[in-house]
């Protein structure tokens, strides 16, 4: 582990050994002050001043006029940068953040449920609701703190988030993702902001999303005279900015919404020492129905535990040095939802305290998974339909009438093999007799986290590989 590995794990630990768990609804208390406003900054805010300066706003682009292809090699660059020279401070607030971010998203797959989706970004869904955070005042503010996992309401300023210290500390523990993994790791994330004709956003607010999406591309187009050409027309755009292939993510525009919030992600990783297998095999839906995909297979030395009381087998892959993927196969295909429950009823990561070294043969699926969910479904799953309703005061994102319409986050999720593999036969795959065979081909949950922060960036299952379900 790097020295700054090393600190921010050290980090990690004294941000756990330090937070509280309370019982209930997963409601957790920690050292929130690390991502909150100074003292001398809420002195500043608060000290009296004459009629306040309006800050600057921004008429978006009409739609029409494009946007250039997205430079995901720039944008691994700049997030690697990212990580690489921490400020004083800065490493136990991305290990807060790393916390926030599996409580998060524990939450969020939980208000999905079953049958859910094939992946779902922590990130993704953290960085959409602290930027709505960065434009929210008031009541809305609070609630919103509180649903990132931060008691504040009602408190003093020292107790308020600060948002752009938040999203600068979400980018760092982007950043590690693809630190340390060169050319075999990618991480991008690309904003689009669909306004109505004539609502103008403020410049600062855009501004600050720059941590949690390096393109933020802000289009005017007309949401309310036809919704389905409206839809149409943002994927198109989205298609052509970012070439991902996401299909068509937004399904329905409100006519009288005037602003779309749409995340759009791509997760890229080579396993190292993994090959395609000659031709395609049988993964299996059900008892009953088998699919041919293609499948990966790599023997090494793995970090394994079969949990015969759970019916589960967890097994980790490392990405690079720091990051991991874990693999959480039932026994029994249709032991699948219990799996689930066990994983985020608890820490998904308390698990990895079991896993021992053991020699396998660990063979998988290839995997392209896309997935769009709306975060105002889950909001309204867990119980706060109205968080960001007709009656939220966002007034840091514009002085228009706002009418948050759909807030999307849609995922190209990718596995694939070792570019300097050459595809090979199973007759290759020579093993041991203290070898153990492990073959994910019947449905499974994943998740990939960096260890340092012991951020969660995605979780997800494997129910069909074909669909991405």
């Amino acid at each position: 582990m790097s020295p700054a590995g090393a600190s921010l794990g050290a980090a990690a630990l004294c941000v756990l050994a330090w937070a509280g768990l309370a019982a209930g609804d997963r409601v957790y208390i920690h050292p929130f002050h690390l991502l909150a406003y100074s003292k001398s900054s809420c002195e500043r805010l608060e000290a009296p001043t004459a009629e306040p300066a309006r800050p600057p706003s921004l008429a978006p682009a009409p739609i029409q006029a494009g946007a250039p292809a997205v430079d995901e090699a720039e944008l691994r660059r700049q997030l690697a940068l990212a990580a690489r020279q921490p400020e004083d401070g800065d490493q136990a607030r991305v290990a807060a953040v790393g916390m926030l971010l599996g409580f998060l998203g524990a939450r969020l797959q939980k208000a999905r449920g079953a049958p859910g989706g094939a992946v779902l970004s922590p990130t993704a869904a953290f960085g959409t609701l602290a930027s709505f955070y960065l434009g929210a005042s008031g009541p809305t503010a609070g609630r919103l703190q509180a649903f990132l996992g931060v008691p504040g309401e009602g408190r003093s300023c020292t107790s308020r988030l600060d948002g752009r210290k938040v999203l600068a500390a979400l980018q760092t523990a982007q950043g590690l993702l693809v630190a340390r993994g060169g050319a075999r790791l990618l991480l991008s994330t690309v904003l689009g902001i669909f306004t109505a004709p004539g609502l103008r956003l403020k410049r600062p607010f855009v501004q600050g999303l720059a941590h949690f999406a390096p393109v933020t591309l802000p289009r005017a187009l007309d949401l309310a005279t036809d919704p389905g050409l409206a839809a149409e027309k943002i994927n198109r755009f989205m298609e052509a900015a970012t070439g991902w292939g996401l299909g068509s993510p937004v399904t329905r525009v409100s006519p009288d919404s005037t602003l779309l919030f749409d995340a759009y992600i791509h997760f890229q990783a080579q396993m190292k020492g993994f090959a395609l297998l000659a031709g395609r095999r049988d993964f299996w839906v059900d008892n009953a129905t088998s699919v041919p995909v293609p499948m990966l297979s790599s023997t090494g030395t793995f970090q394994h535990w079969s949990d015969a009381h759970g019916n589960l087998s967890v097994t980790r892959v490392p990405l690079s040095d720091n990051v991991h993927l874990l693999l959480v196969q039932p026994h029994h295909a249709s032991d699948l939802p219990r799996a689930e429950a066990l994983a985020f009823q608890y820490d998904l990561l308390s698990w990895t305290k079991n896993l021992s070294p053991r020699t396998m043969r660990l063979t998988m699926p290839q995997l392209v998974l896309r997935d769009s969910y709306d975060l105002q479904d889950l909001l309204a799953q867990a119980k706060v339909p109205t968080l960001l309703g007709t009656e939220a005061t966002l007034g840091g994102i514009s002085d228009g009438k706002l009418r948050v319409g759909q807030v999307l986050n849609s995922i190209l999720f990718e596995l694939k093999p070792d570019a300097e593999e050459p595809p090979m036969d199973s007759a290759r795959q020579a093993a041991g007799p203290e070898t153990l065979d492990v073959t994910l081909d019947s449905p499974f949950l994943f998740a990939v986290y960096e260890q340092d922060s012991t951020a969660v960036h995605f979780v997800g299952r494997v129910t069909d590989p074909r669909s991405g379900a």
